[in-house]
């Protein structure tokens, strides 16, 4: 089902959205918890990502696991080559997981941090204890962003890098 588009192979293209919207997750997330102005203006967008950039991340593992699938039905894989892939398919998993929690940690920030924080003075004798709460638990999605941005990246990159150095280093 994920083999082919058009007769050319799918991984290689479906990669590249992975590659691309994984990253901007990292990056509108951790731009979104930090940056307070630009919350009302990213919103939405940070939303549609964390939904998206797990779905392409999918779509790369699955494309990933058929193409190598019929790679070896057809016996054009080398049995040395194979701890190359599996290496590269044991990265390709761990993107899909932190992709995941990243998407987690974006849809919760998008959720529980307002964009704007501007009582009215009605609520102003409430907010105090609900500003706390508020405080630390947007700390505490502040520090959650930057270690799943950070994971999230660093397994792309390991990923597409051990990808492209079994391509290019032959089979």
């Amino acid at each position: 089902m994920f083999e082919e588009i058009m007769g050319i192979p799918a991984h290689p293209l479906v990669v590249h959205a992975a590659v691309v919207f994984v990253p901007l997750l990292a990056l509108l997330t951790i731009g979104y918890a930090l940056v307070a102005p630009i919350r009302p203006h990213t919103r939405w967008v940070l939303g549609l990502l964390a939904l998206g950039a797990p779905v392409f991340a999918l779509l790369a593992k699955l494309s990933g696991d058929a193409f190598f699938q019929r790679m070896r039905d057809a016996n054009r894989v080398t049995p040395e080559f194979v701890p190359k892939i599996e290496a590269h398919q044991s990265f390709g998993d761990s993107t899909l997981w932190a992709t995941i929690a990243l998407a987690i940690v974006a849809l919760a920030l998008v959720r529980f941090v307002p964009p704007q924080t501007t009582p009215t003075k009605a609520a102003e004798a409430d907010a105090a204890d609900d500003a706390r709460r508020g405080r630390a638990l947007t700390l505490t999605l502040q520090v959650l962003s930057l270690v799943a941005a950070a994971i999230a990246v660093y397994y792309v990159v390991r990923t597409g890098d051990s990808g492209a150095k079994a391509v290019w280093e032959g089979q």
